[in-house]
């Protein structure tokens, strides 16, 4: 007898120390107290510090991040940094979403103001960046960095703006990018068009159709194969943004509003499946690259970043096809279409960096020290002549070595290649006419789904389903649920934003007493059923 309750005790007690370790469980869960900047850096003690990056399965990207970590450790030893490369910002995203409630996020990250958004929904798990910036020790061109460090006035301003969001700079930018239509020039001119000087939508669509044209055995005729799309874009996301700022659309408010889903949207809408209906007209997720396309002579106009440039063209570096399907034609490059050549615009993308906070603020300045590093000449300068990418530094951009590489263009088709450089040119000269969307928690949703409307419309025509009325409608209601825009934002009519309440995760205190209650509650339970069985 008094061995059961020996036992009974004992399994009391096991329940409440579950209890009290669920207690300190959740009362952690509010997260890290937020960053503090140190006096000074430590340089006695040892940081090691993770660096989670994105590359396109280019071997000179790897070898920057790789060379930029080797000269890094060396000015700063007691630093040591590990790399971490994937080759998709989704897969980024997902990984550190998954990562925070664990607190197991990476030092630094590349990535995207959209995914940082939703990143600052664990408490202070991004470091806001005033501070930092602007110490007179190790800030942006601070007198302790032990390389030569830009000052803040030495960022291009629109690039270090893109970063700011919910009162607070959450990143620096790295690189920068925008989309370019390549254009097989040679089978514009076949079919009896000259490219104007700024690209609009009508002139896209027009040639496209005429493309069309076939002979008796089904091989168009301005390339001679069965195997034509004139015109194919990559991200279907950018295509939506892009037209809907060109017509003046609405898209989203900064407080988060959601305005896609309007009649204007689906008079755009209508008109790429217009085209998608011909064959005039497909995306990359339902075609493939259009790399490949206008290389083989089977695309007339294909719309990708400039960073994708060393995959276009019949000399790129990096071509995906067997040189037997090469075609050779002159390429040419362009913004993407407008509608309105007089007030061009055109979106600005590219990764940023961002740094992730840790218990320990002098591993938190050690990440920055390394995030910054990034900003410097060598690697600037490095990493924007691998792909079409432009530095974010006034500094790199003035730099002999940046003009140096510039002039070269055409002198080769490897570092040189004419492709590359002149899609660079085309950002470094529209920087003014660049634009960004809003970024709160939820932007990253609201992107996605911007392209899937193109996706789905698209799908539908090919596969001859009727596209009306009704069926927009329906396509509105099954993205935003599919994307949970509906508990992001409201349309046009429904209440003001000002009137919605953010409830936020719950502050600690509650979560404790929560956490309290329920312990309390199983403890109770415990004591009844051991009172009765006694009793028994």
């Amino acid at each position: 007898m008094q061995a059961g309750q020996r036992g009974k005790r004992r399994r009391v007690l096991a329940a409440a120390a579950i209890c009290i370790f669920l207690l300190t469980g959740c009362h952690g869960s509010r997260g890290l107290e937020a960053f503090v900047m140190p006096e000074t850096f430590d340089t006695t003690a040892q940081y090691e510090i993770t660096f989670w990056a994105k590359n396109d399965t280019n071997k000179a990207q790897t070898a920057i991040y790789e060379q930029a970590i080797a000269d890094f450790e060396e000015l700063y030893p007691n630093i040591t940094v590990n790399l971490r490369l994937y080759t998709d910002y989704g897969k980024i995203y997902n990984d550190v979403i998954t990562n925070i409630a664990t607190n197991t996020t990476p030092n630094v990250c590349i990535t995207y103001p959209d995914h940082i958004a939703t990143y600052l929904t664990g408490a202070n798990q991004v470091v806001p960046l005033e501070e930092l910036f602007d110490s007179e020790k190790y800030g942006l061109g601070g007198s302790e960095i032990k390389y030569d460090s830009p000052g803040r006035e030495e960022i291009i301003p629109q690039y270090l703006e893109e970063c700011a969001f919910g009162g607070h700079y959450y990143a620096i930018p790295y690189m920068r990018s925008t989309e370019s239509c390549y254009i097989n020039k040679t089978y514009v001119e076949k079919l009896g068009y000259k490219l104007p000087d700024t690209l609009t939508w009508d002139f896209v669509w027009e040639v496209s159709e005429a493309a069309l044209a076939a002979d008796e055995e089904g091989n168009y005729l301005v390339n001679g194969q069965k195997v034509l799309i004139p015109f194919i874009y990559k991200s279907t996301d950018n295509m939506m943004i892009q037209q809907l700022r060109q017509k003046g659309i609405g898209y989203s408010t900064p407080e988060g509003e959601i305005l896609l889903f309007s009649d204007a949207t689906k008079e755009l809408l209508e008109t790429i499946a217009a085209h998608a209906e011909t064959g005039a007209f497909s995306t990359f997720k339902i075609s493939s690259y259009p790399a490949n396309f206008l290389n083989a002579g089977q695309c007339i106009f294909a719309i990708d970043s400039t960073a994708g440039a060393t995959w276009m063209g019949s000399d790129a570096p990096l071509i995906d096809i067997s040189a037997d399907k090469l075609v050779e034609f002159e390429t040419e490059v362009m913004a993407v279409p407008q509608f309105d050549p007089e007030n061009p615009r055109m979106i600005s993308q590219g990764p940023s960096v961002c740094i992730f906070n840790k218990r320990d603020p002098q591993e938190v300045l050690a990440s920055w020290l390394f995030a910054q590093y990034l900003l410097t000449n060598e690697v600037q300068i490095a990493y924007s002549q691998t792909e079409g990418y432009v530095p974010v530094t006034e500094k790199a951009r003035q730099s002999a070595e940046y003009q140096d590489y510039l002039s070269g263009s055409g002198q080769d088709n490897a570092l040189h290649y004419d492709v590359k450089i002149k899609a660079t040119r085309l950002l470094l000269e529209n920087v003014e006419n660049t634009f960004v969307t809003p970024v709160f928690n939820g932007s990253a949703s609201l992107r996605d789904a911007a392209g899937q409307l193109i996706e789905n419309t698209v799908k539908s025509v090919r596969r001859s389903q009727t596209v009306d009325d009704a069926y927009y409608a329906k396509l509105y209601e099954d993205i935003a649920s599919l994307y949970r825009l509906d508990q992001l934002g409201r349309q046009s009519g429904s209440a003001p934003a000002a009137e919605r309440t953010e409830l936020g995760p719950l502050p600690g205190p509650a979560v404790a007493l929560i956490a309290a209650l329920v312990c309390a509650w199983v403890l109770i339970a415990l004591y009844v059923i051991s009172r009765k069985r006694k009793k028994k």
